[in-house]
């Protein structure tokens, strides 16, 4: 089957892999469609992933095509979206809830192959069913607008918050969707892509601007998100947080991005800094949200390229052109 390959740092290419075979609590997926992601970005450069070559990939879904000896839950061809978390449910933080901060963590399409490919292989407990009117092809939006609801389950948001985001691609625009129905009582962004930020007006966003000084909020804001992980987004977003607010990382940074707290006004102000990472017993609310209509495919994916191409969608997506890209074998 042909799949896309990050063979080594900074070089991705198509090539031909053996077709998987599924365990016994496993199935084969036929992929529909495969969002690029900054994790992908990051693999790229070397981190995150521990060894290459590696599939990458790991917002996907598509149709069973086979199932393992002991899986009675899906049949062929059931579509599904795929979770790609790896637990080992051994270790202190999985006993105790945190399974995203296991210790022995792993992911489909980062530490072992994923969805940028013809097949894919996955635990049949993380394959959740589609149902009829959503298109598979969409359905890759269900894995980010995970990681959105664990956001906003680590903010606990309250009623008439005021918020800032920083950043308009597909996550921030997704936090943006998910403030508007938490009950914030504006939500404003800011982003340099311009273009970026006529989508974030396009669903209704109170107001956006390329450096938050154009912004109409003295005292602050008491939510403040990162959907960017670039230094000086995360340097000024937290100079922005009103007292008593809080501030989120939900952006993934560099793994040498560094930035300067001030300790005295946390302590004064009673502001709090936290961070998201990626998905925690939100996958299947985020597909039922999904299949609500929470989001407009059509306005999120910008770009639908053929598998070939997972190379220039990269760079594509390095760039910052469109939204969110999806690469359909």
């Amino acid at each position: 089957m042909k799949a896309a390959v990050i063979e080594s740092v900074g070089r991705a290419v198509v090539a031909e892999v053996p077709d998987p075979t599924p365990g016994p609590r496993e199935v084969v997926v036929e992929v529909a469609a495969c969002g690029l992601c900054g994790t992908d970005l990051h693999i790229l450069q070397g981190e995150f992933a521990p060894k290459l070559p590696i599939v990458p990939g790991h917002e996907f879904a598509g149709e069973v095509v086979a199932v393992g000896t002991q899986v009675t839950e899906l049949s062929t061809g059931d579509r599904v979206a795929v979770d790609p978390s790896l637990y080992c449910y051994e270790c202190r933080y999985c006993r105790s809830g945190h399974n995203n901060l296991c210790e022995r963590w792993a992911a489909i399409g980062v530490t072992t192959a994923g969805g940028a490919a013809q097949f894919a292989v996955a635990p049949v407990a993380n394959c959740v069913k589609l149902p009829e009117h959503v298109r598979t092809q969409d359905a890759a939006l269900v894995e980010p607008l995970s990681c959105a609801v664990r956001g906003y389950d680590v903010l606990q948001s309250r009623l008439g918050a005021h918020v800032l985001i920083y950043g308009s691609g597909t996550m921030g625009l997704m936090m943006l969707e998910l403030a508007k129905r938490t009950g914030a009582a504006s939500v404003d962004m800011v982003d340099l892509n311009q273009q970026r930020l006529s989508t974030a007006q396009l669903l209704g966003v109170s107001s956006s601007a390329t450096s938050a000084d154009e912004l109409d909020r003295p005292q602050g804001w008491d939510l403040v998100i990162d959907a960017t992980g670039n230094a000086a987004a995360i340097q000024d977003g937290l100079d922005r947080v009103a007292k008593a607010g809080t501030f989120l990382q939900f952006g993934v940074a560099d793994y040498a991005t560094r930035v300067t707290i001030d300790p005295y006004r946390i302590y004064n102000q009673e502001i709090t800094i936290t961070g998201s990472m990626a998905v925690l017993h939100s996958f299947e609310r985020a597909a039922e949200l999904f299949a609500t209509g929470v989001l407009d495919p059509d306005i999120f994916i910008s770009d639908r390229m053929p598998l070939t191409s997972y190379p220039q969608a990269l760079e594509q997506f390095a760039s910052g052109v469109g939204r969110k890209i999806v690469v359909v074998p």
